[in-house]
């Protein structure tokens, strides 16, 4: 038998904690068309060196964010449109994007041919 003090509470059930994203500038979406703004050279933290490849972008829904160029190779220059998805790189602090290939203006093709690693929305796999 419950106690007079738990059926006071018994009305006042559980609240749980509203789950957090990772990529806030999409609003919950998958991924959200943008145009590049400016592309830029970040080097990355510490251990590791190397000259990462970078562009600001101005969303559709007029958020600006800094996103990574995934691969070998670019075409990407100013007032380019591209699609932008969640996806951090963990070198480079306070990037959590990443620019999607084959969408828009952001060509498939690499510098280097890939023949067993592929990117991810990358090439299809090569018909020799």
């Amino acid at each position: 038998m419950a106690t007079c003090n738990q059926l006071s509470h018994f009305k006042h059930k559980r609240r749980y904690k509203k789950k957090k994203t990772r990529a806030k500038a999409l609003k919950k979406c998958p991924q959200k068309r943008g145009i590049v703004l400016k592309v830029l050279l970040v080097s990355p933290k510490k251990p590791n060196s190397a000259i990462r490849k970078i562009v600001r972008v101005r969303l559709v829904t007029g958020k600006r964010l800094r996103a990574a160029i995934p691969g070998q190779g670019h075409n990407l220059q100013q007032y380019s449109t591209v699609m932008v998805r969640g996806g951090r790189i963990k070198d480079v602090p306070g990037i959590g994007y990443k620019v999607m290939r084959g969408k828009y203006d952001f060509s498939t093709m690499e510098k280097i041919v890939r023949k067993k690693a592929r990117s991810k929305w990358g090439l299809a796999p090569l018909r020799i």
